[in-house]
């Protein structure tokens, strides 16, 4: 993993990743714009554009990342787009790839829209009470070679090697009881507004999620005062971060 710098110099990439469920009818024609984009500014990394949506991990300069997300953010639809940022001394992606999918998270189901209904959202500062609640079922949505590096104390691995297994899960293991509390976790939110979706469109009637996932809640909740164990998986040449990834800059912000 590489290591954060202690302060936020010049010369310090800034890792931003995003997503945002809304209609995009013209998301091929975003593909060039944001490619044309990135390139001016040397932003590195991949954006996936679908119909629904749009998912991103971007790397590169202080200036180049504000430029993109300003963008973004001026899109009505984008508007309310969030981010997680966190830091390192080297660039982590080797290229740029602006992609269009068919989902920007697959679970195989088009039929399951987070921009109609999804569970409710746990800030990171709630989410140590509702995960230390003996009567809620905590699930890590992410796949197995993810959980490997670490994960919630005590939560459930359901044994994914891709997302798109998430359902087959859910039949076999929860639907006996769709009155149980749920509580669910992946790296930066966007597959628990897909599972939360699912588990809705079943008939579960208490779904919960962790708002900006495992790096919204490793940004925001202290060392000392976090359930995590170990060090999270992400999609990049850094291979993990951990809370040192981003409470360093943090403090020195």
């Amino acid at each position: 993993m590489l290591e954060s710098s202690p302060e936020k110099s010049s010369t310090q990439v800034v890792v931003a990743a995003f997503y945002h469920f809304t209609p995009l009818q013209d998301y091929q024609h975003l593909q060039v714009v944001l490619s044309e984009l990135c390139d001016a500014h040397e932003l590195k990394g991949t954006i996936l554009l679908a119909p629904e949506g749009i998912n991103s991990t971007m790397a590169g300069s202080r200036s180049g990342i504000d430029a993109l997300l300003n963008f973004l953010r001026a899109d009505p639809r984008l508007q309310t787009l969030e981010h997680k940022e966190s830091y390192c001394k080297e660039m982590p992606f080797q290229r740029l790839k602006v992609r269009l999918k068919t989902e920007i998270v697959k679970l195989g189901l088009p039929e399951i829209d987070p921009n109609q209904s999804v569970g409710t959202y746990i800030d990171p500062k709630d989410w140590n009470a509702l995960i230390s609640d003996p009567s809620v079922i905590v699930i890590d949505t992410r796949n197995n070679y993810e959980i490997e590096v670490g994960t919630f104390n005590g939560a459930i691995n359901p044994n994914l090697n891709t997302f798109s297994e998430f359902p087959q899960y859910v039949e076999q293991h929860l639907n006996q009881n769709p009155h149980q509390k749920i509580a669910m976790f992946c790296t930066g939110g966007i597959r628990c507004e897909k599972a939360s979706a699912y588990m809705l469109s079943q008939g579960f009637s208490e779904v919960y999620h962790l708002r900006g996932g495992i790096l919204k809640y490793l940004e925001e909740i202290e060392p000392e005062q976090s359930l995590w164990q170990g060090e999270c998986f992400v999609f990049d040449d850094r291979r993990s971060v951990d809370h040192k990834t981003f409470q360093n800059d943090i403090q020195q912000s």
